[in-house]
């Protein structure tokens, strides 16, 4: 009898643990997916260099409008379209840097950023922009390909190629993606980085995220959202 009733204690005690554990578990993965609802702040931060210092500028004022801006390039997308600022005129848009054969970050970049693609699909004051930092083999065809095999919506997500100084120079000197504080790179330096951009309707800088990092996709989904309202 005690030897049964020591069994039906330890019995009792598992079971405790084991409800325990599974409700801890089911609290972290609540967590885990809990995304952001408003913005941290009334308006987004301005950036104009590689240390992302923030400046808090009022919109619509005369120093937002002489604040660095995303110059005008020229560039081709997955569908042989010619891409200028022409094409994000009005419009609000998130920006990366990939190449299709990359077998490391970059599936799961451009996996994140087709969740941002899945929640904004139907608003067409956002669009989407990630250059090709290997043009000399991304070229239109095996864009469009890689558009296809990960679901990019054309017109909506745009994949461009195109001159590789262009394209090293937006993403180092205007863009400031790499962020390699006190580091020097010539043209000859792979460029390589998990950074999403959120450009505002007047090419502003407005936010940098990592584009591996899930609560960061969130707040720039949040941030989105936010820029939307200042216009």
């Amino acid at each position: 009898m005690k030897i049964l009733l020591e069994r039906r204690k330890n019995r009792i005690i598992l079971l405790f643990l084991v409800v325990i554990t599974f409700s801890c578990k089911e609290q972290i993965k609540k967590e885990d997916i809990e995304v952001v609802e408003t913005s941290r702040v009334d308006y987004l931060p301005f950036y104009e260099d590689e240390s992302f210092t923030p400046h808090w500028l009022t919109p619509g004022t005369k120093e937002e409008m002489n604040f660095h801006k995303i110059p005008d390039f020229k560039l081709v997308n997955q569908l042989g379209d010619t891409i200028t600022q022409k094409t994000f005129e009005n419009k609000i848009y998130i920006t990366d840097f990939f190449f299709t054969t990359c077998p490391g970050i970059c599936p799961k970049m451009t996996n994140n950023m087709a969740k941002v693609q899945e929640e904004f699909t139907n608003d067409k004051d956002i669009l989407i922009l990630s250059h090709s930092v290997m043009p000399n083999t991304d070229s239109v065809s095996v864009l469009n390909a890689y558009a296809k095999i990960n679901n990019v919506i054309d017109n909506k997500w745009h994949l461009v190629t195109g001159d590789r100084n262009e394209i090293y120079t937006l993403g180092r000197d205007h863009y400031f993606v790499e962020n390699d504080l006190g580091e020097e790179k010539s043209i000859e330096d792979f460029l390589h980085t998990e950074n999403f951009l959120l450009i505002d309707k007047n090419k502003h800088i407005r936010g940098i995220y990592n584009g591996l990092n899930r609560a960061s996709i969130a707040q720039l989904i949040v941030d989105v959202k936010a820029l939307k309202t200042e216009n």
